[in-house]
């Protein structure tokens, strides 16, 4: 039997106590058995690595059949067939009608979802597409980590977006097929557009100042290029004198990249040289596809018809993508706007920006805005950043791409106000007609008040004409921050709600003649509004039957737009089959569609019941929000549990004290989300949904089972349920029970680390993480007994398999990370006492390790005892030397002893890490 096996069998045997004993701790009690044979060394810290990689493959192994299961079918002739059958219809003008809008946009964003290496997706990947999954297949990669950079994200999402394109060329081809097939004599006039593709990595600006306008222009320049290469390719024998020329192209908008790329910004001179060149006519410098578009039309119609297929795919990518790999979205936050519009509105500092007075002034301003020239130089002395970003458009607009429009998003907008100060510098700077200004809802109070925000600004004259000129009214919602802040479950409701209000306020406006862009944000992760359970569930989840009908009644387009979140979001389109599969869901499943004239769901007809439930599981999350005991339990260990998965930065930076009372909102939602999966409870999903149960079970589980929304909303709930384990919260916490520490080496034969175990238990007397987690522990297995006897009157629609085996594999991983923190804190409570120096003492040093700053705390090791570099054995000298001896050697053993343990360990841990995130299914 395998140690894994050996185990995963005595957790079995360990949970059978709990029926002797309620109190009993199976994980922990499984981590200070590992924790003794460790300490012992009867199990090594090299097994356990070979027993952590059997627990990685373990983990790789469940994301690739989830990824399969999402997606199936994986094979590209069964997708091809049935997209073949969607084709089908009787009449060559609502068939037109139906492809020439998109069913979908797909936003390819830069979250710092990169869990898995760049060789690990691709085994994952290629596991899930073909179907052959096991060890020689998703495990074959070696768990050392990349290092993440803008750039490497920058590629990853390019070369996602290119299987997408590609599998929509596959699409596209199928449609003209089938319309040839039925309309011989009409079908070179289709100009389907099945899908639109986007990005915002490099073009998003909040929270970030690591990227700058060149950077933006780089990679807009690099796009250019890389996609007017394919086009090229593409044409090559079907239209090889256009190829030529947009090879032609896409080598002198390379250039230009390396050109800007290459610039020192400082050095006005050489930025002006750079950008005479990139504003200057050249006959390569296209900025506009529409000639060639209508060129390539005018060729199918001469040409057989597999030639012109070819003709009217590349004609068919090129409406959908433009000079680009895609759309790109810029984006920034609300109060850099209003920090830029106050300049114009109220430089005196004076006038509150959501009041009254301000929109008066707004609306005069943007009555007064008179388009005004601007160039590089203008951009490059700008120092505000929501500014620079309008200028940055505007170059683009005039020299890369005049025909893709552009997506502002403002997070965190609250203010009409706001929006309209967008509205304002898009004028200012002459491209209002190419920006969609979005604002994005995801604050708890942006999703209370949000009704009366959109309200307010459908009600401007300004505004209307922009969004008729623009022909949509944009809006984005987040479910990441909302589902941190209330919930989950209630934030996607208060979301649905906040839909349903748009379609009210756009009818009561005037509106109903433009389209609707609901751009609903939502992560890999069942926590930030990724529904597990399907594809079907992870399309309905942030767009509801109930709200698509609120609009399809109202007679208003919808423009559904979904996000795919770096690299966990970038397996979707891992490899050509996953990339077709994925796109083939979406024509199936299109989630801007559905049955205008489907009956009620019980769920919105039951009021009575529903509102109530809402609000209750919303009371329960808000009350774990701003209690003191749930923020200091999440941010108990710091993030020290997490791999860094991104570019961008998890947290602001704080000192040790700031440490100990860490803030929820220094933490962004990724992090948190990350958080929970870690210490074994996924709270802003199953927490809650119990408690607002009481009272009331048996009709509200009747309510939940006859509807549709209610059975979504359970089968988020068991897919949560099915991974969590309260044991393990409360394991944490025994991590830094003095009692626990003091007792130990007195209740088995462990004379060798009392010392150790005294000396923590002295340390930790004071520590309140013990109580903390208890208490947390406790009120969440209050709300799990509710829960349970809900869930009891609940059919099961699909119990999922393996799940025993998933809560176990789960278990032995949390014991042996327990076991491995345990060695840690063994381990530096008995490196030997040193100097204060850069205001850091030993006990700052122990407390980095309790917070798992371990590469600080070990950077200051080794600073106090430096490694002894070089050996009287590096040298060939004659004369002997007796020093020095043994008293005067270096650090050597206490690097072997306690510096490097500590430091394998935590490497350890975080692949651990890696497992358990893989388990849950995605990071964060």
């Amino acid at each position: 039997m395998t140690l894994l096996s050996q185990l995963d069998a005595r957790l079995q045997d360990l949970h059978r106590h709990t029926a002797e004993t309620p109190l009993f701790n199976p994980v922990f009690q499984l981590s200070l058995e590992l924790s003794r044979r460790i300490e012992s060394g009867e199990l090594t810290l090299d097994a356990i690595a070979a027993l952590v990689s059997e627990l990685e493959c373990e983990g790789l192994l469940a994301r690739s059949h989830r990824l399969n299961r999402l997606v199936a079918p994986l094979d590209q002739a069964a997708n091809l067939d049935r997209l073949e059958d969607l084709a089908k219809a009787e009449d060559f003008t609502a068939f037109a009608r139906r492809w020439q809008q998109p069913v979908a946009h797909i936003v390819f964003t830069a979250h710092p979802t990169f869990l898995l290496t760049a060789r690990q997706s691709e085994a994952v990947a290629e596991a899930a597409s073909s179907g052959e999954i096991g060890a020689a297949t998703a495990c074959v990669a070696p768990h050392q980590r990349d290092a993440i950079t803008l750039d490497s994200e920058h590629r990853a999402a390019m070369d996602a977006l290119s299987r997408a394109q590609s599998a929509r060329d596959a699409m596209v081809r199928t449609l003209l097929a089938s319309a040839r097939q039925s309309w011989p004599d009409q079908w070179r006039k289709l100009a389907p557009v099945p899908l639109r593709f986007a990005t915002w990595v490099g073009y998003d600006m909040d929270g970030r100042t690591d990227i700058s306008w060149a950077t933006s222009l780089r990679y807009r320049l690099e796009e250019k290029a890389e996609r007017l290469t394919s086009y090229a390719a593409a044409l090559a024998e079907a239209s090889p004198d256009l190829a030529e020329r947009l090879r032609a192209a896409a080598t002198y908008s390379q250039a230009q990249a390396e050109r800007l790329a290459g610039t020192d910004l400082d050095d006005h001179a050489a930025l002006s040289e750079t950008a005479n060149h990139l504003t200057a006519d050249h006959p390569f410098k296209l900025t506009s596809l529409a000639p060639i578009i209508a060129e390539l039309e005018q060729q199918a119609a001469n040409v057989d018809d597999a030639a012109a297929e070819t003709l009217l795919t590349v004609a068919a990518a090129m409406r959908a993508d433009g000079l680009g790999m895609g759309w790109i979205h810029f984006r920034v936050n609300s109060s850099q706007l209003q920090n830029a519009i106050r300049r114009r509105i109220d430089p005196d500092g004076k006038l509150d920006l959501a009041s009254q007075a301000a929109l008066v002034r707004m609306r005069e301003l943007l009555a007064e805005a008179k388009p005004l020239r601007s160039n590089f130089a203008a951009l490059a002395i700008e120092n505000s950043t929501a500014i620079r970003q309008f200028l940055a458009m505007a170059q683009i607009l005039r020299h890369i791409d005049n025909d893709a429009p552009i997506r502002m998003l403002v997070a965190e907008c609250e203010q009409p106000t706001t929006v309209l100060a967008a509205l304002y510098f898009a004028r200012l700077f002459g491209i209002a007609d190419k920006v969609d200004v979005s604002p994005l809802f995801e604050t708890e109070s942006a999703l209370e008040h949000g009704g009366r925000f959109l309200d307010a600004l459908l009600a401007e004259e300004a505004y209307r004409a922009y969004a008729r000129q623009r022909g949509r009214v944009a809006i984005q919602t987040g479910f990441s921050d909302a589902g941190r802040f209330v919930g989950q479950i209630p934030a996607a409701l208060a979301i649905e709600r906040l839909q349903g209000r748009l379609s009210e306020a756009m009818v009561a406006n005037g509106l109903g003649d433009v389209a609707a862009l609901i751009f609903n944000t939502h992560g890999e992760s069942m926590g930030r509004g990724a529904h597990p359970d399907s594809f079907a569930d992870r399309l309905a989840w942030p767009l509801s039957p109930w709200a698509r009908r609120r609009f399809v009644r109202a007679g208003i387009r919808l423009e559904p737009e979904v996000s795919f979140q770096g690299g966990d979001g970038y397996l979707f389109f891992g490899t050509p089959e996953l990339a077709l599969a994925t796109l083939t869901r979406f024509a199936e499943m299109p989630p801007g569609e559905t049955d205008a004239d489907a009956p009620v769901d019980p769920f919105y007809r039951r009021t009575d019941l529903s509102l109530d439930f809402y609000r209750a599981i919303r009371r329960f999350q808000h009350e774990q929000l701003v209690s003191k005991t749930y923020p200091r339990a999440v941010t108990a260990l710091g993030l020290g549990l997490l791999n860094d998965t991104g570019s961008r930065k998890s947290r602001r930076q704080s000192d040790l004290a700031a440490d100990r009372e860490m803030s929820l909102r220094q933490i962004r939602a990724i992090p948190h989300n990350a958080v929970l999966q870690q210490l074994g409870y996924p709270v802003n999903v199953i927490a809650g949904f119990g408690t607002a149960a009481e009272g009331n079970y048996e009709a509200l589980a009747e309510l939940l089972s006859e509807s549709e929304r209610g059975r979504q909303l359970v089968r988020l709930v068991r897919s949560a349920n099915a991974l969590a384990s309260i044991k393990t919260v409360a394991a944490f916490g025994e991590l830094f029970n003095s009692a626990y520490w003091a007792s130990r080496p007195y209740r088995g034969d462990e004379g060798h680390i009392a010392d150790a175990c005294l000396a923590l238990a002295e340390y930790l007397t004071t520590d309140d993480r013990t109580g903390v987690f208890r208490r947390m522990a406790s009120r969440l297995r209050v709300d799990a007994l509710k829960l349970h006897r809900l869930l009891a009157l609940i059919p099961d629609e699909a119990p999922l398999p393996g799940r025993e085996h998933t809560r176990r594999t789960l278990g032995v991983l949390q014991a042996l990370r327990l076991a491995l923190f345990q060695h840690m804190f063994l381990r530096v409570v008995s490196v030997p006492a040193f100097s204060r120096a850069n205001d850091i003492a030993r006990e700052d040093v122990l407390e980095m390790v309790f917070t798992l700053r371990v590469e600080e705390a070990l950077a200051q090791l080794r600073r106090a005892f430096p490694a002894t570099e070089p050996h009287l054995g590096d040298f060939t000298i004659a004369e002997p030397s007796d020093y020095p001896d043994e008293a005067a050697v270096g650090y050597d053993a206490i690097h072997r002893d306690f510096i490097d343990p500590i430091g394998a360990a935590q490497a350890l841990s975080l692949r651990i890490t890696t497992a358990i995130a893989n388990l849950f299914g995605a990071h964060g």
